[in-house]
């Protein structure tokens, strides 16, 4: 169900990257937009824990199966089915969170050169918000970048320091082992099988509550606890999510339950 983005060379929406440039792109101009064709269809979305307290009042936050997991946010419980857009890409309710991941597309902070840590502000070139358009907000003055795009770069190196403090975060849920493999059994009324939804991952509450008490008030000081708790809380969301599927008849039918031990 919460498969993490793609292991692939590009990460999750970007189908190309280019850097951008005050010499091949002077010209070009950024415009809103008030679709995201590019959100279509995609149930789980990376968040960085700042979002945590936001996120969890509309969204169940889960982690990724794997090695590295991520954290989450569920716009739906199967694969292809985002609940919280239209099939243009229009959200149903304007007043939905939307993660920082999806308003940084179609930028990205990315290296240039293997052998080098400097970060280059660079952008998905199959976008339709970017381009040599007779509208828009230009990306450059002369040979410096606008105001628009110094909020840019700044948005986008603001997001690259929540990513780190993230991946601290789950680095410290996973050295604690406070994480489980996930499962919620949603019974739908005039059906004889519950709707199953594994391929997540969950903090454990019951290691959680196993932990030493200099563990906890360690976690307490950190801000950690909080976030484990808004994950937590979210959980109840899941029949929110299903609720909103099965309005949108978006609900797919499941296999016979299989007995697990």
């Amino acid at each position: 169900m919460a498969s993490a983005p793609q292991n692939q060379s590009l990460p999750l929406f970007y189908n190309q990257l280019e850097p951008l440039s005050s010499q091949t792109h002077a010209n070009w101009k950024v415009r809103a937009s008030e679709t995201a064709p590019f959100l279509v269809g995609q149930h789980a979305i990376p968040v960085t824990v700042e979002e945590f307290p936001l996120v969890q009042r509309r969204m169940p936050i889960v982690f990724s199966v794997g090695d590295d997991p991520v954290p989450l946010a569920l716009m739906g419980l199967n694969e292809g089915v985002n609940t919280f857009l239209d099939d243009d890409g229009r959200l149903r309710d304007l007043d939905t969170y939307i993660p920082a991941y999806i308003r940084r597309y179609p930028y990205l902070l990315a290296r240039l050169r293997p052998d080098s840590e400097d970060l280059s502000l660079c952008f998905d070139p199959t976008s339709d918000v970017i381009g040599p358009f007779e509208d828009g907000e230009p990306l450059f003055d002369g040979d410096q970048p606008s105001e628009v795009t110094k909020q840019i770069l700044a948005f986008n190196e603001q997001f690259e320091q929540a990513g780190q403090r993230t991946g601290m975060f789950m680095k410290e849920i996973k050295e604690l082992g406070l994480l489980m493999d996930g499962e919620v059994a949603i019974q739908q009324e005039g059906n004889d099988q519950p709707f199953v939804y594994r391929g997540f991952q969950m903090v454990s509450e019951e290691k959680l509550n196993e932990l030493r008490g200099d563990q906890l008030r360690k976690m307490q000081q950190s801000g950690m606890l909080p976030l484990i708790f808004a994950h937590l809380f979210s959980l109840s969301l899941m029949r929110d999510i299903f609720a909103r599927q099965m309005q949108q008849g978006k609900v797919q039918p499941q296999p016979v339950a299989v007995p697990t031990f």
